[in-house]
């Protein structure tokens, strides 16, 4: 690569960026993803319209790969712990037994109905059974949902790529025959120990950067999606599912009393749009819609109609069924099961290869993804509140920490959102521990010290310095008053 080429792949580059953002609005008000569009962009930037010729399958694995990973991480860092928690079991069970279930309805249609053969047949199940979390971040995050749904959902999808990827990786080898309970511990292992090593890792990384002040603010985010990064890669090494592990890092992570934090989630947040403007468009460059048969595009039709009438409900009642959760929250999440850019990446593994009649399912996952995308996601706000899931309790504080290495002290800097609980109540009513307190608050243009009668509002920014060692109940105490009111908690100390 030259200079001269490399300015025009700068200016081209540059340019889908600025499109891809500018898309994400009109998405938005349409209620579908921007993959769509991105998609779009990538199908036009081809050898079909504009000639930019891209078939190369292995590159666009690993490169799906790379982008996963930003994704999960993001997802990781920005998933609140006492949400995912309460129906963490019930994520788990969607991403091990739901997707087996759905793997195994799938594949039975295909084999009985469409006539592939057994191997084709599971491959298609497995590369259609996994929720993608790029989608499931972005889209059900505007959805006002009960947040142990939305903890079951965002668990499902950071923790079901492990099984599908080494499942489909096997189907596309010349070595995938062995024995079902020699898979299942494969499975287990991947899973357990992708996890374990990076809670590990998590927390190690954690207690680092609590106990090292870094020079520069910015150096945090970078700090941070390098732990995500190493612990994918090293799980990886270690025969452990990487992306179980970049996600439980990231768990981790942005559950972690960090400085920054509010600092590290844009730009984490930031980063992964770029992924997923990447990812998207470099799918949409690997498809060729020219070559799509009539045949194929039924297929993908019939398959998801199947894949959503049919797999997702029954894996959604047989996971669902030891919990005993409410036949509305299970409606809910039989139709909320989003598929997006993790079938099309793992398509693309037998495409590269070049296994049998490839290029045929990859063709039919991709309408698939189109298809059920343009169905489904629009629809999920008003599925929710026909089901009766919509939360609509006030939002938490956004707290931002910054340290004061000199006294052994936070700086908080504290957002109140709309709705919350916080409006109206004086500083003298927060009962912050001793030794802390709101130095400042800034209200629209202007910036002046309260005291202790001064009465907050919704969308004020607050400067809180409290002692290390008091920081979490400062802001537990924040988060309680901000979703309870003014007498949450009553029985604390008052601020003196």
């Amino acid at each position: 690569m030259d200079v001269d080429s490399l300015d025009r792949m700068l200016l081209a580059g540059s340019a889908i960026i600025l499109l891809a953002v500018l898309a994400v609005r009109a998405s938005v008000r349409v209620g579908l993803p921007s993959l769509l569009i991105y998609l779009a962009m990538g199908i036009v930037l081809g050898e079909a319209v504009l000639g930019v010729r891209f078939d190369d399958a292995a590159s666009a694995q690993a490169l799906g790969f790379a982008a996963l990973v930003v994704i999960l991480t993001e997802g990781g860092l920005t998933t609140k712990w006492a949400e995912v928690r309460p129906s963490l079991g019930l994520g788990v069970a969607l991403a091990t037994a739901g997707v087996a279930i759905s793997v195994v309805v799938v594949a039975l249609f295909a084999h009985l109905v469409l006539d592939f053969s057994w191997q084709l047949s599971f491959l298609l199940g497995a590369i259609t059974a996994p929720t993608d979390a790029a989608a499931v971040f972005t889209v059900l995050r505007r959805v006002p949902l009960k947040r142990s749904l939305l903890g079951a959902l965002e668990a499902e999808s950071g923790l079901n790529d492990a099984p599908t990827v080494l499942l489909v990786v096997l189907l596309s080898s010349n070595d995938g025959a062995g024995s079902a309970l020699g898979f299942v511990a494969l499975i287990l292992y991947e899973l357990i120990g992708g996890a374990a090593l990076g809670l590990m890792i998590g927390r190690l990384g954690a207690a680092v950067l609590r106990r090292v002040a870094l020079p520069a603010s910015g150096l945090y985010p970078i700090t941070v999606l390098a732990i995500a990064v190493l612990s994918y890669s090293g799980s990886a090494a270690l025969h452990a599912s990487g992306f179980a592990a970049v996600y439980v890092t990231a768990l981790v992570l942005g559950n972690s009393d960090l400085p920054h934090r509010a600092t590290t989630r844009s730009f984490a947040e930031g980063f992964a749009w770029l992924a997923q403007i990447g990812l998207f468009v470099m799918l949409g460059l690997l498809a060729s819609p020219e070559s799509f048969t009539t045949g194929q595009v039924v297929g993908g039709v019939v398959v998801g109609a199947v894949l959503t009438v049919v797999a997702r409900p029954v894996s959604v009642l047989a996971c669902a069924l030891p919990f005993r959760l409410p036949w509305r929250e299970q409606g809910f999440l039989a139709v909320a099961g989003l598929r997006g850019a993790v079938p099309i990446v793992l398509a693309a593994i037998p495409l590269a290869a070049q296994v049998g009649r490839s290029a045929e399912i990859f063709n039919v996952v991709f309408v698939l993804v189109v298809v059920l995308t343009v169905v489904t996601a629009p629809a999920l706000p008003a599925l929710a509140r026909g089901f009766g899931v919509t939360d609509d309790r006030p939002r938490d504080v956004e707290v931002e920490a910054a340290p004061l290495e000199r006294i052994a002290a936070d700086l908080l800097q504290v957002r109140i959102p709309a709705k919350s609980r916080l409006h109206g109540v004086e500083i003298g009513e927060l009962r912050l521990p001793k030794g802390s307190s709101v130095s400042l608050i800034v209200r629209g243009d202007t910036s002046f010290t309260p005291d202790l009668r001064t009465s907050l509002r919704r969308g004020d920014d607050l400067l809180v310095v409290t002692q290390r060692q008091d920081r979490e109940a400062v802001e537990r105490r924040l988060q309680s008053v901000s979703r309870g009111g003014r007498l949450a908690g009553w029985t604390q100390p008052r601020q003196r």
